[in-house]
């Protein structure tokens, strides 16, 4: 069998061809695709404005040759100039060899993207239409929110988002409150805050509290940046507050189960107080009670003392327990509201010795009294009762008054007698040399001297006359005139007769 020959003469004439076609054109084209430019950009905000800024960098890729950009097409379409002039546009720039220029495009700052296409050209010496130069189109898209929206700066600082700073001195009643950062509040925003002192029970928190003079309230905005404010503080148990808001926010008085400020102090951890930063606006402290405990106290001739106590001085804001405390255990306890007074504590004779008005234990300032003798009191009198046998004394102490004890002494005889209020105690002594009778009363600090001189006897001064009437009432002579005015004037002679012997002749 005879196989017929192929030729392969054809095909490989047709494979080279097609080869050298291939590599003529990669030949041609190879030059062009080298020339290119570089696009880069890098994007800022602008605050004042609130428009995207982008940089663009368009570098020349050939080393040895000069590019001319030839076109421009920007996606937003706004104008790209060159960043050196800032008026030029890119197009027709030049970039040197190996270098690059840089052009600023600014979009609105709500813009997601942009996108430069360049076209560029690299023309050649000798070749006067320009048709035989290397060209290129090269683009670049970026994202612009990756860094969030771009929006213009504010001019002010809304009430509701401002940001404060304060400080704060309760012992003093001072702090101040300025506002954070650079911006005015807008418009006519105001934020008002209010600092506010109170009377208070104690020195830790305790109510009820009530307030001290004016609060100081005044606000931020119009321009103002910064206040001061002052109160009084009392001087005693007290409470401090630095609070957000105006007088309108006062609480008085702060009370059990009441409401309370929370976090509208400032410095508290909530809002709206941790809308400023600084110390903890709110003090407690003070170093003594928020009341003016007063005592006086009054003797009386029978002994007895009245102690009034009193609640009504200028920073008396609670009730005061009084305890009063006299001799032999003696105790009473009285609680007198704010404002008031109680007279009616009265300490019983036989313990008015020292007596100490007490509060939370301590003695109060001028509460320690012992019992008096007013000047007032009746003092006890002696009338006399003498013949030529005997000389008697009768002390007679009024009713409403103290025990009195008496001293009587005649020659080398002493009698003593414990008069009650009410009664009296006579003595009577055998008639003896002697002139006079010493009477005293050593409590009172008083002494009386008596004459004896009876009329009618033999000696003593009264010759053989018969014995004198008992003194009982207005018998002229000696004794009788005596005892009248012992009646009649006693209190008087013994006052006057302290530590000095008056002589009346019996």
């Amino acid at each position: 069998m005879i196989r017929p020959k192929l030729s392969l003469r054809r095909p490989l004439a047709v494979l080279a061809a097609a080869l050298i076609g291939l590599t003529g054109a990669a030949a041609v084209a190879t030059p062009a695709s080298a020339h290119h430019t570089n696009i880069s950009a890098i994007v800022d905000c602008d605050q004042l404005s609130g428009e995207r800024v982008i940089t663009w960098t368009v570098e020349n890729s050939e080393k040895r040759k000069t590019a001319t950009i030839t076109g421009v097409k920007a996606n937003p379409e706004t104008d790209v100039l060159l960043l050196s002039d800032g008026t030029t546009h890119l197009k027709d720039a030049v970039i040197q060899k190996g270098g690059f220029v840089e052009a600023v495009q600014r979009v609105p700052g709500d813009t997601k993207s942009a996108t430069l296409t360049v076209d560029a050209a690299w023309f050649m010496k000798g070749d006067p239409w320009k048709k035989k130069a290397p060209r290129s189109s090269d683009s670049k898209t970026i994202d612009l929110t990756a860094d969030g929206a771009c929006t213009p700066a504010p001019k002010c600082v809304d009430a509701s988002e401002a940001k404060y700073s304060h400080t704060f001195d309760g012992p003093k009643g001072t702090a101040t409150v300025k506002l954070a950062g650079d911006l005015p509040l807008c418009g006519d925003e105001k934020q008002y805050f209010t600092l506010v002192s109170y009377f208070a029970p104690r020195p830790q928190f305790a109510t009820p509290q009530y307030v001290y003079g004016e609060p100081d309230s005044d606000f931020l905005g119009a321009g103002q940046t910064e206040i001061e404010l002052n109160v009084g503080v009392p001087d005693c148990h007290t409470q401090v507050d630095l609070i957000w808001g105006g007088v309108d926010e006062v609480i008085d008085p702060l009370v059990e189960d009441g409401p309370r400020y929370g976090s509208k102090k400032l410095g508290e951890k909530g809002a709206p107080g941790n809308r400023s930063s600084g110390p903890q606006g709110w003090y407690n402290g003070g170093s003594k009670n928020c009341t003016t405990p007063a005592s006086t106290f009054s003797s009386a001739c029978d002994g007895s003392v009245t102690v009034s106590l009193s609640n009504d001085g200028s920073i008396s804001k609670y009730p005061v327990e009084f305890e009063v405390r006299a001799e032999n255990g003696w105790s009473k306890t009285v609680t007198v509201a704010p404002g008031e007074a109680d007279n009616e504590t009265v300490v019983p004779a036989e313990n008015a010795g020292k007596i100490e008005v007490l509060v939370d234990g301590k003695v109060i300032e001028n509460g320690t009294y012992s019992w008096e003798r007013p000047e007032d009191c009746p003092l006890p009198t002696v009338t006399t009762d003498a013949d030529c046998e005997t000389f008697g004394l009768t002390a007679s102490n009024p009713e409403g008054g103290m025990p009195v004890k008496v001293e009587f002494t005649y020659g080398d005889k002493t009698e003593t007698r414990t008069v009650a209020p009410g009664s009296s105690e006579k003595v009577t002594f055998p008639a003896g040399d002697e002139e006079a009778a010493l009477v005293v009363l050593p409590e009172l600090g008083l002494e009386l001297e008596v004459v004896y001189a009876p009329e009618g006897c033999g000696g003593g001064g009264g010759g053989d006359e018969e014995p004198g009437l008992p003194v009982t009432g207005a018998a002229a002579g000696g004794i009788a005139a005596g005892a009248v005015a012992l009646l009649a004037l006693g209190a008087v002679l013994f006052v006057m007769a302290r530590r000095r012997r008056i002589h009346f002749t019996a």
